[in-house]
């Protein structure tokens, strides 16, 4: 028996799980910014234990500096994280000797000043316990607005200074929400917290992918009854619509560069892959098939595109040489797999794959061909890799609600950010800083 493929963006009411996700009604009112809490399940298979003293004066402050950097540490799964047994700021001298006896190998310790304009003065500095030598100290003058933003930074900088990486504390995620009839267009931190709503619509928001430089967001919504390729500058709110031919435009995708898009449209019939200019104009088509082309995806140097086609017979991920050459196919596990995300090395490819009745994140190392399953949920979808390469984020669905989930390329250590209680998926992790 053939497998019927369909486009997952083709119709804001596809069946759930016959190509991605389908927008289930949710019957909790969503707040205008959401609070997460994070559950971190798992243990990573080298954890650095790490103390982190309270910040001195930072009970004044709305959220203490100190807790965001233990749960920003803690989320990585690179980190065991610990309170300090006593009071310790920037200026203080530690014992290394007394600190590795307790089993720590790194200590972080800082304070918190309000100036008389209002800003903050955080201060912090980072001990390496092993080599009995200070590795970071830092002072940062910021507004009381950026204090959460300053406090991933610290943990950035941590994570650089002990791992050698970038963390990616200081990033940004987005993702749908689905609440009643409401659908919501999220922006939030790495964590979840400090959440801004970019778009809200009585009609279903789905695709978000992020533009190189993280200003700006595609993404397709219903709102004109049918699918239709936006763009949004977050810093100024303006959109504008990129693709809004005959039939449905959907799954958009930002070339490495910023230059196109690519994208999925049914303009000349059945669904196929096409790039248009950033700024809009002709598209170009990249495929001629008589299959259902979908879901692209750019590799990272931009020399190809991975999709999901069922020209096979069933869903399966090609990648396309833009350079010339026809598609390749690139997964054979499994008769079902769908939803391509390339890390940034180029080096792995994530996905779902259905397996019996339940869909999985899986891995492929492009190299060597190995596969990896990564969860035990049974309805996983949407997988996007944090900037660094080491974590991914994925939407699953948990006691009858969708959730957002993070987990380490092993699969080892996940977190899950937990809401209010409304429906998250389609999660997207945004690029570093620039």
């Amino acid at each position: 028996m053939n497998t019927v493929l369909e486009d997952r963006s083709s119709s804001p009411a596809w069946p759930r799980r016959r190509f991605l996700t389908a927008l289930a009604a949710a019957g909790t009112a969503f707040p205008a910014a959401a609070q997460f809490r994070v559950d971190v399940s798992g243990v990573g298979a080298r954890q650095i234990p790490i103390a982190i003293a309270p910040f001195r004066d930072e009970g004044a402050l709305p959220t203490p500096v100190s807790g965001i950097v233990g749960a920003d540490l803690a989320r990585s799964g690179m980190f065991r994280v610990a309170g300090s047994p006593v009071a310790l700021d920037e200026r203080s001298v530690v014992a290394a000797a007394d600190w590795r006896a307790r089993g720590v190998d790194a200590v972080v310790a800082g304070s918190v000043t309000r100036m008389a304009d209002g800003r903050l003065d955080i201060r912090f500095t980072l001990w390496d316990i092993v080599k009995g030598e200070q590795l970071v100290a830092q002072s940062k003058l910021v507004l009381a607005a950026d204090l959460r933003l300053t406090a991933h930074r610290i943990a950035d900088a941590i994570h650089e200074a002990l791992t050698g990486e970038r963390g990616v504390n200081a990033t940004r995620i987005v993702y749908v929400v689905k609440a009643g009839k409401r659908y919501t267009l999220n922006v939030t931190d790495a964590d979840g917290e400090g959440g801004q709503i970019a778009l809200a619509s009585p009609e279903p928001i789905i695709s978000p992918a992020w533009s190189p430089d993280g200003r700006e967001l595609a993404y397709v919504s219903f709102e004109t009854q049918k699918a239709v390729v936006w763009v949004q500058d977050l810093i100024t709110g303006s959109r504008r619509k990129l693709a809004d031919f005959r039939g449905s435009n959907s799954a958009p995708a930002w070339s490495p560069d910023g230059r196109e898009l690519a994208m999925t449209l049914t303009r000349d019939g059945i669904s196929q892959l096409y790039a248009m200019p950033r700024a809009g104009g002709t598209p170009r088509r990249l495929t001629s098939s008589s299959a259902i082309d979908t879901e692209p995806v750019y590799a990272p140097d931009g020399r190809s595109i991975f999709f999901v086609s069922d020209r096979g017979g069933g869903p399966q991920v090609y990648r396309l040489p833009l350079d010339g050459g026809g598609p390749q196919r690139v997964t054979f596990t499994g008769g079902y797999n769908i939803s391509p995300a390339v890390s940034p090395d180029g080096k792995l490819l994530a996905y779902i794959s259905r397996q019996g009745d339940a869909f999985k994140l899986m891995t492929l190392d492009l190299a060597a061909g190995g596969v990896r399953t990564l969860t035990d949920t049974r309805d996983d979808e949407s997988p996007s890799f944090a900037p660094n390469g080491k974590l991914i984020v994925y939407a699953t669905r948990q006691q009858g609600r969708d959730v957002l989930m993070t987990t380490t390329l092993d699969g080892s250590f996940k977190t899950r950010l937990v809401s209010s209680g409304a429906d998250m998926r389609e999660p997207a992790w945004g690029p570093f800083e620039r």
